[in-house]
């Protein structure tokens, strides 16, 4: 039980969800009391020897817990065990972890009487508030089912785990551009121009525009000015002269933009001082295509690279990717019929059109490779398409980027819109996480595509499906 009543403290009642997608989350509540009913343990303890992905954030879990725990009598972890000193950054917590017994709960004390785990979860939360009112205790779950019966059962206060949410809205997600409205030079009052070598960079007020990042494009509605930030400092800002018109005029492998956003996504895939290219937006916008036909260009025609790795999650809807016969790169086929429908188009006007596949993938050296191989592997001089990434937590993304080892360049693809996974949100994904946090990296470039290209019909059901 926590340590006493308080109105100043909350009392936050954790999901077993919430311990799976962040195995130290019982560390996040400040100053608040956390408690983990042993309904929770019990589900860990079941999860922790299988064979999926997630039993490894169980053990963690656990062994954490056990860490904090393992000095404790069985009254003190009952009452309550001070999380003070543990942690990391500013917000250290204060509070203090304790186990609810909650099999142990008269049936009295019961709201829901059926023993499903979900609900001996919500009747803790339910005999807490009742214990500790005026308190406020709050019921921590990924579960949006739980969530409803929790506050129909008469929980006031239920929430999502938000502390590794980095915005509250995926509508806040950082485009990759700004677009002002009007003609750009008209919003900007001075301007110093230098030309170096070919470029012509401009020095303008940081002013004209609200928290501006690296590598973000500038454009106008005259479709007159394109630009990139390259530098910047507490007043000013360093824009490279783009030009709408070669903006556009850009290509690889046969392909050319057919709007601005795919315009200014090719330039950043061709970039070779962009390391990591973010590539968000919905069905049929064109982001494997363009990804596929930059590293193309790159691989064979300017030898920059030595091969392709073409990656995904493999939903199941999560984990393995199963007893199909075959090799790996046979096995992750059916996952990856996106990169081969994409080379398909490429290559269509070719008189052989099977053949011409064929010499590219063995010319690029492409390879097909499952996610969960990739831990432990260093990656040299290669590119990376990382396809589907809106599946992935923001903990598989860190350990794909950080195979990358000199020389390689990673592309992360994406639609927010397509989740799969069970416990990920558009505002909870490893992808808007992967946006978020390296917006401000001058390595880092994030081209969000807004226009369906694929065709009338994709355009259609994406507006009014």
């Amino acid at each position: 039980m926590p340590r006493k009543k308080s109105t100043e403290t909350k009392i936050y009642v954790l999901d077993t969800n919430i311990l799976l997608h962040e195995p130290l989350a019982f560390l996040s509540f400040k100053e608040n009391d956390v408690v983990v009913p042993m309904t929770v343990l019990e589900e860990l303890d079941y999860i922790k020897d299988s064979k999926k992905d997630v039993a490894r954030d169980a053990r963690v879990s656990i062994r954490s817990m056990e860490d904090l725990l393992h000095d404790a009598t069985p009254e003190d972890m009952l009452a309550g065990v001070s999380l003070e000193g543990l942690g990391a950054g500013e917000n250290k917590p204060t509070g203090a972890l304790s186990i609810f017994a909650d099999l142990n709960m008269a049936e009295s004390q019961q709201i829901f009487t059926s023993n499903e785990n979900d609900n001996r979860i919500i009747n803790v939360a339910l005999h807490l508030q009742k214990t500790y009112a005026p308190q406020q205790v709050v019921l921590v779950t990924k579960d949006l089912n739980m969530r409803l019966k929790a506050k129909g059962a008469g929980l006031a206060h239920v929430e999502d785990y938000r502390t590794d949410q980095l915005i509250t809205d995926i509508k806040y997600l950082s485009k990759g551009f700004h677009k002002f409205e009007g003609n750009f030079w008209e919003k900007v009052k001075s301007v110093e121009s230098r030309s170096e070598g070919r470029d012509t960079i401009h020095t303008i007020p940081r002013n004209v525009m609200e928290d501006p990042y690296i590598n973000e494009y500038l454009l106008d509605d005259t479709q007159q000015f394109a630009g990139i930030v390259e530098d910047m400092t507490s007043d000013t800002l360093e824009v490279l002269d783009l030009g709408y018109e070669r903006l556009m005029g850009r290509h690889a492998w046969g392909i050319s933009p057919k709007n601005i956003g795919q315009a200014m996504a090719l330039h950043s895939l061709l970039d070779p001082h962009i390391d990591l290219v973010i590539l968000t937006g919905p069905a049929g916008s064109g982001k494997t295509l363009l990804a596929l036909a930059a590293a193309l260009e790159m691989v064979v025609e300017k030898n920059m690279y030595d091969k392709i790795i073409v990656t995904r999650s493999t939903p199941e809807i999560a984990e393995s990717i199963g007893f199909l016969p075959g090799t790996e790169e046979e096995k992750m086929a059916p996952w990856l019929a996106a990169i081969t429908d994409s080379l398909e188009v490429l290559h269509k006007h070719d008189e052989n059109a099977k053949s011409s596949m064929n010499y590219i993938m063995e010319k690029a050296n492409i390879q097909f490779k499952s996610v969960n191989f990739m831990r432990g592997r260093s990656i040299q001089n290669s590119i990376v398409i990382l396809d589907e990434s809106q599946n992935l937590t923001a903990a598989q993304l860190k350990t794909i980027i950080t195979r990358c080892g000199e020389g390689t360049k990673l592309i992360c693809s994406g639609n927010l819109a397509q989740i799969d996974s069970n416990y990920l949100s558009a505002v909870t994904s490893g992808l808007t996480y992967l946006v978020e946090r390296f917006k401000n990296f001058s390595g880092s470039a994030t081209i969000n595509l807004d226009g369906v290209v694929r065709s009338r019909l994709a355009e259609f059901a994406e507006q009014e499906l």
